[in-house]
């Protein structure tokens, strides 16, 4: 279960960072179909660095709240520019991704949750979480 959570976390970095990256570059396809929804050069290069930014963030486990947020949010708003882009299969497909992410965040939210104010250790294995707690109750 774990090199799922890890794959899935990796492939949710890489499709970010990608995408990003197109908008980055100014990728003709990229640019021509913002632009036809009204963004500028400019803020398709914002969005596309914080997509960029949100798929690094997201391998660190100390940052990885912030790059699931991002990219949750980036890859929302591609879905959402799709939809009206009118594009409805793609965008559908376009919010597995998103979903994926969100889903990140909720499991990066459970662990954080766990962890003691008082706990030593910085990464709480999602699957033992009470670990910590078990260590920390033997006292005597």
């Amino acid at each position: 279960m774990k090199f799922v959570k890890i794959f899935i976390v990796a492939a949710i970095a890489l499709l970010s960072i990608a995408a990003g990256l197109a908008k980055v570059m100014q990728s003709p396809q990229e640019i021509e179909f913002l632009q036809g929804l009204g963004l500028s050069v400019l803020l398709i290069m914002v969005f596309g660095a914080v997509q960029v930014a949100g798929g690094v963030l997201l391998a660190p486990k100390k940052t990885r709240m912030t790059g699931a947020v991002l990219v949750t949010l980036g890859f929302a708003l591609s879905a959402m520019l799709i939809f009206i882009g009118g594009n409805v299969v793609f965008g559908l497909m376009s919010l597995i991704p998103a979903v994926l992410a969100a889903m990140i965040v909720y499991q990066t939210m459970g662990i954080t949750r766990k962890k003691s104010p008082g706990s030593v250790s910085d990464d709480v294995d999602p699957d033992n979480s009470d670990s910590d707690f078990k260590s920390q109750s033997h006292h005597h």
